[in-house]
């Protein structure tokens, strides 16, 4: 049996001597590499924390002691430590393990983890409930350096030091971004400095000083030049934190005492490691950013180029950007830290000076985004669904209010698969509808998605075209860049009895029940402003309706035709189908679909069940 085969908790690892923690993580380390190159995942991320992981489970005494992990894809090593090691085959599989901390999987899963940031927060809540309950409870936020760019760290940590809650923040740092300033020296002085001595020092000289004031500001202000010389935390001991570090986070030498110690501490503490992703595999070492998340591979030879298939509809996006921004010297490109995943990586190569990556800051990018519009440039914010949930208030404050000529570029519409529901954009098409002076559109194959982004891009005012994941159904695309009539809807077949309404992706399979049951298809396009003509044409030359949407039926596409009917006083049975009312799990996207009912053969069966005598 191996070490790592021994341990069924974090219990497990407080028999181990600090040799033995070592041999383990690296037997977590190949564990790692191994599976997920069976099952696909997040790799370089998690290869970076397996020391923390392993000196975090062995100093605080889990679950009791809570771990808030920001953002949740480097929580494989706490999965495999926290009793789900046979379970991680399935991970990221339906009905296997989430990607994720999930509160219902473990005990050990303090909070969810899908969308950065957050940790701070949750985590100072949870020291707060402690201190009101009476508890002794230590809690820990590890964030990382690249979730800091997110304005909601920095209100979290602004709040967190003028609480005097007992909250660890173990900042990450992955990128040397912060400071390359790891060495003997300095672990040496972070033990130092969190030692039970020094603190002690610290805090009665506060008391004996406090009635000095002049005297206590000028030693208060050398502990900060004398810190500051050799630790780069004035900022965080600014927002009344006790900083300490940085050190190196692969070295449980340096970790483990210095977590000792912190534990003893009472009020914010502040700890800084610097760590590298991909730790411990040459191929993720020298290309994280490929290693983030990948797909099954071998070990031995790396994730391999995929052999071309389709275009994604996130590169036909990447290329009408490129083309359009070719004909239109306005345009300009933001991405809230998702150059990549939203198909920029050409058009930050050809348009170096007009493409911005504001980091983790969909707030900022929006509002970003309206200043530029109010100079006369012409901005699109590639940004995926799920992500532009955060920036709501910009939205309709700041771009549509003013109805400012800003393009969304909306990415994993729909279900996404394996990310599961905090990756889903399940919502968007419901919470986008409502605000006055939006555009909607709802491309249902390649060549469309290209034809209404420029409609959308040369629309004078405020406007999002939606489209998932993946491949589309393989139509032929234009080169051109040519717009569509605004608020009109195609009939893609004609039929008897029922008229279908369907939007965006899920008209390849409306199509092929329509098929079936010789029922009349329409294209939408559009769901703000709606094709109300096309709608009553329909009501009136039909005995029923029926919409589908791959978007949540409440408030959704469905909905705004319902209301058009109600205006015409229509009568006839309308069918809604759409994501349920339920948070959809992660899993294989057709088997998904299938579940929800959205594939050809739920929609079938849905549509026949309702169908009139």
């Amino acid at each position: 049996m191996s070490l790592l085969e021994s341990i069924s908790s974090p219990a497990d690892l407080k028999q181990l001597d600090r040799a033995a923690l070592k041999g383990l993580s690296e037997e977590l380390r190949a564990f790692i590499i191994d599976s997920v190159s069976r099952t696909g995942g997040h790799l370089a991320s998690n290869l970076g924390v397996i020391e923390l992981t392993v000196a975090l489970h062995s100093v605080f005494d889990t679950p009791e002691d809570r771990i808030v992990w920001d953002v949740g894809h480097q929580t494989y090593a706490h999965k495999i430590l926290t009793g789900r090691r046979e379970r991680m085959p399935t991970l990221r599989q339906t009905d296997g393990l989430s990607g994720f901390p999930k509160r219902e999987e473990s005990e050990y899963d303090a909070f969810i983890a899908g969308h950065s940031s957050t940790s701070i927060s949750a985590a100072l809540g949870m020291a707060v409930a402690a201190k009101l309950k009476g508890e002794e409870r230590r809690v820990v936020a590890v964030i990382g350096d690249g979730a800091m760019t997110a304005g909601m760290a920095f209100e979290a940590l602004n709040n967190a030091g003028a609480m005097d809650a007992n909250l660890l923040v173990i900042l990450n740092d992955n990128d040397m971004s912060i400071s390359a300033n790891v060495g003997a020296l300095n672990s040496y002085l972070t033990k130092l400095l969190s030692g039970r001595f020094y603190n002690n020092l610290r805090s009665h000289g506060e008391r004996l000083l406090a009635n000095l004031p002049p005297i206590y500001e000028l030693a208060k202000r050398a502990e900060e030049h004398v810190k500051g010389m050799v630790t780069p935390g004035t900022l965080f001991e600014e927002f009344g934190f006790n900083y300490l570090g940085p050190i190196d986070g692969h070295d449980l030498d340096a970790l483990i005492p210095t977590l000792i110690n912190i534990r003893q501490l009472k009020g914010p503490q502040f700890l800084h490691i610097v760590t590298q992703k991909g730790k411990g595999y040459d191929l993720a070492e020298a290309n994280p950013c490929l290693y983030h998340g990948v797909g099954k591979f071998e070990v031995g030879l790396g994730v391999r180029p995929k052999t071309p298939t389709r275009p994604t509809y996130t590169e036909i996006f990447g290329r009408w950007l490129n083309d359009m921004a070719a004909a239109d010297p306005r345009l300009v490109a933001i991405t809230p830290a998702m150059c990549e995943g939203s198909g920029l990586n050409e058009f930050a190569e050809r348009f170096p000076q007009r493409y911005f990556d504001v980091g983790i800051a969909e707030q900022h990018a929006l509002t970003f985004a309206a200043g530029l519009a109010c100079e006369g440039q012409k901005p699109v914010v590639a940004i995926y669904s799920t992500f532009l949930q955060r920036a709501y208030d910009q939205l309709i404050h700041d771009i549509a209010l003013q109805n400012l000529p800003i393009l969304l570029a909306i990415d994993r519409a729909g279900l996404v698969g394996a990310d599961g529901p905090t990756h889903a954009g399940a919502f968007d098409i419901s919470f986008l509808r409502c605000i006055p002076n939006m555009l909607i559109a709802t491309p249902s194959d390649e060549n469309e998605c290209r034809r209404l982004l420029t409609t959308a891009f040369h629309h004078d005012g405020s406007s999002a075209v939606r489209y998932p994941r993946g491949s589309g159904p393989g139509a032929e695309i234009e080169t051109t860049l040519e717009s569509l009539p605004i608020g009109k809807g195609i009939v893609r077949r004609q039929g008897k009895r029922v008229a279908i309404l369907a939007f965006g992706s899920v008209v390849t399979a409306a199509l092929q029940v329509a098929e079936s049951l010789d029922c009349t298809l329409a294209d939408m396009r559009f769901v703000k402003p709606i094709d109300r003509e096309l709608i009553r044409e329909l009501a009136n030359s039909h005995a029923a309706l029926v919409t589908i949407e791959e978007n949540v039926v409440m408030g959704g596409a469905g909905t705004a035709i319902s209301e058009v009917l109600a205006e015409f006083g229509a009568t006839l049975p309308i069918l809604h189908l759409g994501l349920p009312d339920r948070f959809v799990e992660h899993g294989d996207p057709a088997v998904l679909l299938t579940r929800c009912g959205l594939d050809a053969a739920g929609l079938l069966a849905s549509i026949k069940k309702f169908l009139p005598e």
